[in-house]
């Protein structure tokens, strides 16, 4: 490419989305090089974490910040859900003053 002919404007404007282009693309390849290799050890039998880490074979724990799948959820109101872990949300407290039991929330 021949930026020698581009006008200062445009050559600025390079200037800014060349770096955002950058990390995104070295984001995206990280990715897939990530997911190649997950695949890899998984076909020989092993967790990606287990052969880089030289550890004892285990599945792979979740990481400080996960997020956990729901385990309740609100009956007229589905995207009101909760974990079950730590304090109960103030709509289940709100459903248990009025009678109801948490089973009847279960997912």
């Amino acid at each position: 490419m021949d930026i020698s002919t581009l006008s200062l404007a445009q050559l600025k404007e390079l200037e800014r989305l060349v770096p955002r282009e950058i990390r995104r693309r070295a984001s995206e390849e990280r990715a897939n090089a990530r997911r190649k290799l997950e695949q890899v050890a998984q076909e020989l039998g092993f967790h990606l974490a287990e052969l880089l880490e030289g550890g004892v074979s285990r599945a792979p724990r979740a990481s400080k910040g996960s997020t956990v799948p729901p385990k309740y959820r609100h009956p007229q109101q589905t995207d009101l859900t909760w974990s079950g872990r730590g304090r109960k949300p103030v709509w289940v407290e709100n459903w248990l003053k009025d009678g109801g039991s948490i089973k009847q929330l279960e997912i």
